[in-house]
């Protein structure tokens, strides 16, 4: 079982230049945005979906399911939506609520174990491990943000920081002085159950020749792109490999670029100021153990079963609503009051948030002796924090914005990013 969440707003992302100026401008961007999201209702939703893959069928893909690099495409095995999650409120105390959290992934229900997944099997151990070290000691799931609901009966007593007072003289079974309590719960009675599961094989300490198959899902998330984000991974790596001095290393990972796409690896290498790609390298992988061939530790070459996948591109999201799209209306004094408010009204009954904009903070006067409280100025505010820019009516105030640098560079920035209106 592979488990996933759904965003029922769709997946969406920041360009590259716009992540750089957004870290200037405001660098708790996404937490602000999440924040503000849920203190107006415009509650985000998950739905939690599965992908269930019979046992017989282990097998059956060109591809290892155990390896956590790898994904089950949609196409293959359809995601069932079993439930949502819904962010309702906000937390009281961010410390309290949110920084003593501990996540865990061997807290599950009954009905779910675990794969032989070498990073799950890891993180089982490390996630109990770091959590002592994090919060202080053993009872960390004693914290007020995660404890259970409903009581919980096993045998852990005492340690630092412990809470429960617990009664009687045994924490063990069996016993002969506390009734034989605590004792383990019956399967039928919804105990903990491992799967039974037949292995014949000799147990080695090494890595699953099927783990290294290290390109065909590169290769199927790069061709599953739009045009225009394969321009941005195009991009940032142009811009990572042009940061670095040595140019052996850049020619080494266009290299390996060309075991993804041979235009990926010649753009980039054009971009990058290498004029002929690269010869293809005999080893690609260098880490060897010491006894080891290096022959036997070089990718293996896999055609994938897919040439496309459209769950991995971006372009193929929800993008019919503006729930929760943050709108700036830039005004100054003589603005049609009536126009902003009713583009407004429209905009917020469709779950969106608008801000007005203007030079300065306070009262900004408009026609007919209306006026309208600025949420931000000009010097508060950047437009690549918005998704769109909306100017209303009003003579005098379309004059006086004009007329204003630091508007001028809001509208300019809008323009340049395509999202002005």
């Amino acid at each position: 079982v592979k488990f996933h969440w759904k965003p029922l707003l769709g997946v969406h992302s920041v360009a590259w230049e716009e992540a750089q100026q957004i870290s200037g401008k405001d660098p708790d961007f996404h937490r602000r945005d999440l924040w503000e999201a849920i203190q107006s209702g415009n509650f985000p939703e998950w739905e939690l979906g599965i992908q269930v893959v019979a046992e017989a069928d282990e097998h059956k893909f060109d591809f290892d399911l155990l390896d956590p690099t790898k994904i089950i495409p949609e196409e293959l095995v359809p995601v069932q939506r079993i439930g949502k999650l819904t962010l309702n409120r906000n937390p009281e105390n961010f410390f309290a609520e949110t920084e003593q959290v501990a996540f865990h992934v061997g807290h599950v229900v009954p009905g779910i174990d675990f794969t032989n997944d070498p990073l799950l099997q890891g993180r089982l151990f490390s996630y109990t491990d770091t959590q002592l070290i994090r919060l202080g000691g053993p009872n960390f799931h004693e914290i007020p943000i995660n404890r259970p609901i409903v009581p919980v009966h096993n045998n852990h007593r005492d340690g630092f920081m412990r809470q429960t007072i617990n009664r009687g003289k045994s924490s063990y079974g069996p016993n002969s002085i506390a009734n034989n309590d605590p004792q383990q719960v019956k399967i039928a009675d919804g105990g903990f159950s491992s799967h039974n599961e037949r292995i014949d094989a000799r147990k080695i300490r090494a890595r699953s020749k099927s783990f290294f198959d290290h390109f065909s899902q590169a290769k199927l998330f790069y061709h599953s792109q739009s045009v225009f984000e394969q321009n941005h991974i195009i991009d940032a790596l142009s811009f990572e490999l042009g940061k670095v001095k040595t140019v052996a290393i850049r020619e080494r990972m266009v290299g390996i670029l060309m075991q993804i796409d041979q235009d990926l690896a010649k753009t980039v290498a054009a971009n990058l100021g290498i004029t002929s790609l690269p010869k293809p390298a005999s080893i690609l992988n260098h880490s060897i153990p010491a006894d080891g061939d290096p022959k036997d530790y070089q990718p293996i070459v896999k055609k994938p079963s897919l040439k496309k996948s459209e769950a991995l591109s971006m372009a193929n999201t929800i993008k019919d609503t503006i729930k929760s799209r943050k709108i700036a209306f830039l005004i100054a004094d003589g603005v049609d009051v009536a126009s902003v408010n009713e583009m407004k009204k429209a905009l917020e009954d469709k779950k969106a948030t608008v801000e007005l904009i203007a030079p300065k903070l306070g009262l900004i006067e408009g026609l007919k002796n209306q006026s309208l409280t600025a949420d931000e100025s000009f010097l508060t505010a950047a437009s690549v924090l918005y998704d769109a820019v909306f100017i209303p009516s009003g003579d005098k105030s379309m004059v006086m914005l004009s007329q204003e640098p630091d508007a001028i560079h809001f509208i300019n920035q809008a323009f340049t990013t395509n999202y002005i209106r």
